[in-house]
């Protein structure tokens, strides 16, 4: 029912770029990209470098204070995010946490719109009024961040039970971190989408750390991927560092889903790069812990991995860096150079059709008015 798959791991950042490759072991990095287009790992690589970077100049315009509220950053976790949104068509649907700037990107949102929503500004996917964990996109498909923890999972199962009525072929995919598995919510909806044989793909993305705890001190079974046994439904490990381990699986269940309407439960097992938000300082780590993050960096080793098997050289793999550098910095541009919403606008999206008698009062206006 359960079971673990995973590619063949990474080479480090330092032995991939630094040491001389035997014969034997380049040709073993081009069998591993035996089968795939160039242009198509190519195309990877882009995209992982762009989430990059774009998660970069997000840290920076928060400290900068053009971003307010939480930021929470998918830095280390692109391989996951570029994988797992290779597997779905354009039409099926997206619910995820709080960590989802690259997600929005790779799911087909232009990058400034992401970046003008982080800005709070009109041109943003929410129109500025969402921020960073609530992106919103209908057209792409993207149905959602959520701030709070698991708010996403009961709303991604009804969204398949609506598929499952209409008889419709899309799909939906629920990520969410490695904490989540802990509330009433991710055991209700997995009991409800076997025993209703919904289209969803529950995705945990364990970076082993929910905040500040280790899965092991908060988790009886840390294994998180074998909870899909007490449903019955088929669960699943992936090295999340690897690209097209991510792809591979994530592509099989959710076509399987597309075809049966089977559920299932894919674990993600990755390193954060950084703190839980951007302003947490992850003194809770030690320098083991951070070098071993530092070593699995997934966007570095397919870097090292693509020139290894003559996919890229040098001056490809920086052009593609430079370009992505590029796209990022547009992006910040375009929010900067955005309007900031009117304040009338402010409960104009609280409810998607009008409703009698809603209360439009500012935080500053009187509870009653008297003559």
């Amino acid at each position: 029912m359960a079971q673990t798959a995973t590619r063949s791991k990474p080479s480090t950042r330092t032995g991939a770029t630094k040491a001389r490759r035997s014969t034997s072991a380049r040709a073993a990095e081009r069998g591993r990209f035996t089968g795939e287009s160039p242009e198509l790992l190519r195309d990877y690589f882009y995209e992982m470098t762009l989430i990059r970077r774009f998660e970069e100049r997000a840290a920076q315009g928060y400290t900068q204070a053009k971003i307010g509220g939480y930021c929470h950053l998918n830095l280390g976790e692109e391989a996951s995010v570029v994988g797992l949104m290779r597997s779905l068509r354009k039409t099926d649907l997206l619910f995820t946490n709080y960590r989802e700037h690259g997600y929005a990107i790779a799911k087909g949102i232009e990058p400034g719109r992401v970046m003008a929503e982080l800005y709070g500004r009109t041109t943003g996917t929410s129109k500025g009024w969402g921020g960073s964990m609530h992106m919103f996109d209908v057209e792409a498909g993207l149905l959602g961040g959520y701030g709070i923890v698991g708010g996403q999972i009961p709303l991604a199962t009804g969204a398949a039970l609506a598929i499952d009525y209409r008889s419709g072929d899309q799909v939906v995919m629920c990520q969410m971190g490695d904490g989540t598995t802990n509330i009433g919510a991710f055991h209700e909806a997995l009991n409800i989408a076997a025993l209703w044989n919904l289209p969803v793909i529950f995705v945990v993305i364990n970076n082993q750390l929910g905040m500040g705890t280790t899965v092991e001190k908060s988790s009886a079974e840390s294994e998180l991927y074998k909870r899909a046994s007490a449903y019955r439904m088929h669960g699943e490990r992936v090295d999340g560092n690897d690209v097209l381990a991510v792809r591979d699986a994530a592509s099989r269940l959710v076509e399987q889903a597309r075809e049966t309407g089977r559920p299932a439960l894919l674990e993600l097992v990755s390193e954060r790069l950084k703190g839980h938000s951007v302003v947490d300082p992850g003194k809770y780590r030690d320098e083991e812990s951070m070098e071993k993050a530092k070593q699995a960096d997934p966007v570095a080793n397919f870097r090292a991995e693509l020139i290894n098997a003559g996919v890229l050289d040098e001056d490809a793999a920086v052009e593609l860096e430079t370009k992505a550098q590029a796209e990022a910095d547009a992006a910040v541009a375009f929010a900067d150079d955005s309007p900031h919403p009117d304040v009338e606008t402010l409960f104009d999206y609280t409810y998607a059709t009008p409703v009698a008698n809603d209360s439009r009062r500012l935080p500053a206006d009187p509870l009653f008015v008297h003559n």
